[in-house]
């Protein structure tokens, strides 16, 4: 009798062995300055199939990762995938918001934090997990599928005005009011619940003109659904502040983003903290105004031509990275802002 479940996990080790983690020359060398010290710890908020954490094990003997994932599949992978290196690998199942509560359960300074936001590979490849337009599957796209609801649920359920807004706002879809009425349509008689309906429905209901450009008419719906159904934005704008608070003085920050709702958010969270919080009129800056953090890239950076070749799930990324240069309050910070 031949044990599948046995089968199934080298095809996943496998599979999780041939990822290419992206930009991960660059990730470990804006790193290197804190992972290479003994005692260093580093927290990877997105570990997915364990590509980025297992480089920076790999490459930095004396460091310490903690990795965190929303999807229990991914963390069960990558725990198999980094089993070699005992305990200085630490798995924790929960959502990247929660890296302050990760730190103060290990209870000690975390010296680097790496977040590579957006859907994994894991998820992507995986086809019924309803992430991907290519090919038909339940509509799930729930990043951690025990909790939430799916996203054929949510447009089972949610009112004309929100749909109208998840795809404006999350997809960037100027066609939304289109694709809208087009659901609506279709949701009174069949239930929406495979990515193929979907896919067939958004081809229907856009122009012609739509069709010619862009790549695939779906891609900024799928893109809207699965953000609205994970709420990653929100997350994402709850963590980087909180994430900055976490690391330790020198500490550094590294974060890729792979569309501009989710750069805009790190790179405003940035900016609180590489710009100066003083009144305009102030003579002379204090020292509690002054900038926290430093910018160890120039704005966004992009993989160059090979990287893209390499790894075309790199052409979209934009990285920016910084250094924790002072302690700061936040709080005291937020009210002057208030005022």
């Amino acid at each position: 009798m031949v044990d599948k479940s046995k089968g199934d996990s080298v095809a996943t080790l496998d599979a999780a062995a041939a990822h290419t983690p992206v930009l991960l020359e660059r990730c470990l060398e804006l790193l290197a300055p804190v992972a290479q010290n003994d005692g260093s710890v580093i927290i990877d908020a997105t570990l997915g199939m364990g590509g980025h954490t297992e480089g920076i094990l790999e490459r930095f003997p004396k460091v310490t990762v903690l990795g965190i994932d929303r999807d229990p599949q991914a963390i069960e992978m990558a725990s198999r995938r980094l089993m070699r290196f005992g305990d200085r690998f630490q798995p924790y199942h929960t959502t990247y918001d929660q890296i302050p509560a990760v730190a103060a359960t290990h209870g000690t300074a975390i010296h680097g934090i790496l977040l590579d936001a957006g859907v994994s590979s894991l998820q992507l490849d995986e086809v019924e997990r309803g992430f991907s337009y290519a090919r038909d599957a339940h509509l799930d796209m729930r990043m951690n599928p025990t909790e939430g609801i799916s996203a054929a649920e949510l447009i089972a359920e949610a009112t004309p005005a929100e749909l109208t807004r998840i795809l404006r706002t999350y997809g960037e879809e100027p066609n939304a009011g289109r694709i809208v009425k087009a659901i609506l349509n279709s949701r009174e008689h069949t239930p929406i619940e495979s990515t193929q309906q979907l896919v067939d429905l958004i081809r229907e209901a856009l122009p012609a003109a739509a069709m010619r450009t862009g790549g695939n008419p779906a891609k900024r719906t799928f893109q809207a659904l699965r953000i609205a159904v994970n709420s990653e934005l929100d997350i994402l704008a709850s963590t980087v502040p909180a994430a900055l608070e976490t690391l330790s003085l020198g500490g550094r920050m590294v974060v890729e983003s792979y569309h501009s709702l989710e750069d805009r958010i790190v790179k405003r969270a940035f900016s609180a903290g590489l710009n100066n919080s003083a009144p305009p009129d102030l003579p002379i800056i204090p020292e509690e105004y002054q900038p926290y953090l430093k910018a160890l890239t120039k704005g966004a950076e992009k993989a160059d031509q090979q990287e893209r070749e390499h790894n075309p799930r790199s052409a979209s990324v934009r990285l920016r990275a910084v250094e924790k240069i002072r302690n700061h309050n936040p709080i005291s910070q937020v009210s002057r802002s208030n005022k």
